[in-house]
């Protein structure tokens, strides 16, 4: 794993809003119980998918299970979703996703946890309700490391009239921490976005693209206003590092 930093050359990103999961400096987020988003990707030994298409379905599992019925309260639907107050929970605290990998026997059983399996073009990811931060006991036996993912041929161009999640190009990640990340800019716009934005996304099968842009390009992105991950550290990436730039058509100013 590695823990690459920003280049001095790129402009810092605007900071995050006050009261951010996504600021470095210590905020009254830290001081709630903290929660993770366990996602586990299918990793079969003879034929893995493909990083671009596991970054991607990751992505949509989170936007999946932040939109379901059992993830919503009461004045989002009208009643109160089985999910709802571990979601609040999950969301008061810092915004933590874990990915896992499993294949076989480990799949298998992983499925029978209550959760949400997406697909992708190859890759399944399921998406968990979030737990608390130490408390994996179904899922403790799975393995972080391994998700080191390549990509036989080059990802298509993204689709440039359609949501785009921009990753650093100077920041090398394991599959698995690019996924989360790529998760986490979901998630930033998500939030964004609004009630109407929203359910456009969600019934269109949240359609998205994960692409690496040149380092000039990144540069622009980074200082554009758009929603933009800043890594808190804990694994693999410096404090502060811009890991994602979230770039919805609603959200292009």
């Amino acid at each position: 794993m590695s823990s690459d930093s920003i280049p001095e050359t790129l402009p810092a990103a605007p900071e995050a809003p006050a009261g951010s999961p996504f600021r470095t400096e210590p905020t009254a987020r830290d001081e709630a119980p903290q929660f993770v988003l366990p996602l586990v990707v299918r990793i079969e030994k003879t034929d893995p998918p493909a990083r671009n298409d596991a970054l991607v379905t990751a992505a949509r599992a989170v936007l999946t299970i932040l939109s379901d019925p059992r993830s919503l309260g009461e004045e989002e639907s009208g009643t109160e979703g089985e999910w709802a107050q571990v979601i609040r929970d999950w969301q008061d605290a810092r915004i933590r996703k874990v990915v896992r990998r499993a294949r076989g026997a480990e799949w298998r059983k992983a499925c029978t946890l209550p959760g949400i399996t997406v697909t992708g073009v190859h890759a399944e990811v399921r998406v968990f309700p979030p737990v608390p931060l130490d408390g994996w006991p179904k899922l403790a036996k799975l393995q972080v490391s391994g998700t080191d993912l390549d990509d036989p041929e080059a990802p298509a161009a993204p689709d440039p009239s359609g949501p785009v999640l921009w990753t650093n190009p100077d920041v090398a990640m394991s599959a698995g921490k690019a996924m989360a990340q790529a998760g986490h800019g979901a998630q930033l716009a998500w939030w964004e976005l609004s009630d109407t934005e929203r359910k456009a996304w969600r019934e269109a099968g949240f359609p998205l693209s994960v692409a690496t842009p040149d380092a000039a390009r990144w540069r622009g992105l980074a200082a554009s206003g758009l929603p933009v991950v800043r890594d808190a550290g804990f694994t693999e990436v410096a404090p502060g590092s811009c890991t994602v730039v979230a770039d919805h058509p609603a959200l292009r100013r």
